[in-house]
């Protein structure tokens, strides 16, 4: 089975930190990179959209008295700064990578524009989407999606904690058991939580496949890649 064309990998910034409490887990980042570099090998064309938790959250922000506007902006940056954190990495294992950002910052990454980014795919890079949509009120969930889209990504893949879609949440109900594959309509009606509803219903939309794995699961990136069980598949 041939792999999988050209991927758009939604990864948390909580992914970056381990079993850390904030920042990043060099042992972590090692591990995430090489499952990147296995699917670039195969021939996959990636596109990344990187979220900001470990550093700081806009909706955390908000809650504790910050204008939410002002919160989601600092989110934004966040997401920037871990954009870099892993295109250094990828870099340092021999993957060429390169980083668009939604937030205009000189000097630090591209500004987006969808031409450069399939450009920079075709290329055989990594491309590192930072900045979530440049817009507050929307999560890097949306910008996912977006991006997914934008690019012409065949499949969106959200790298989590959890080895795909649960009827509850694992870790409180023992009796949770995991869908291999549903629909949008159901991931919707059903209130999963496993994306966002504008997410959900921009992948719906623009026909963007999604898949719900667990990065921590060696060698599980380049499982789904490759079509094989692995996780959740939410389709139309």
């Amino acid at each position: 089975m041939a792999a999988i064309a050209r991927i758009l990998l939604k990864l948390s910034g909580e992914a970056l930190m381990g079993s850390d409490a904030f920042g990043y887990n060099a042992e972590t980042m090692a591990g995430i990179v090489g499952q990147i570099k296995d699917v670039v090998d195969l021939g996959t064309e990636v596109g990344i959209v990187v979220g900001g938790g470990n550093l700081f959250r806009g909706a955390t922000g908000a809650l504790s008295g910050m204008d939410r506007a002002t919160a989601d902006s600092m989110g934004m940056l966040a997401t920037v700064m871990n954009a870099l954190a892993l295109k250094d990495a990828l870099q340092a294992a021999g993957v060429e990578a390169r980083v668009q950002t939604a937030v205009t910052i000189a000097h630090v990454g591209e500004a987006f524009e969808r031409d450069s980014a399939v450009r920079h795919l075709e290329a055989g890079r990594v491309v590192i989407f930072g900045g979530g949509t440049g817009n507050p009120f929307f999560t890097t969930d949306t910008a996912s999606a977006l991006r997914g889209a934008e690019i012409g990504a065949d499949l969106m893949l959200k790298a989590t904690k959890v080895d795909g879609v649960y009827t509850a949440d694992p870790k409180k109900d023992p009796t949770a058991t995991r869908y291999d594959s549903l629909t949008f309509d159901e991931a919707i009606a059903k209130n999963l939580g496993v994306l966002d509803t504008a997410a959900f219903a921009l992948c719906r939309e623009q026909k963007l496949p999604l898949a719900v794995f667990s990065i921590f699961k060696p060698g599980a990136l380049k499982r789904v890649v490759m079509g094989e069980p692995e996780g959740t598949r939410v389709v139309l």
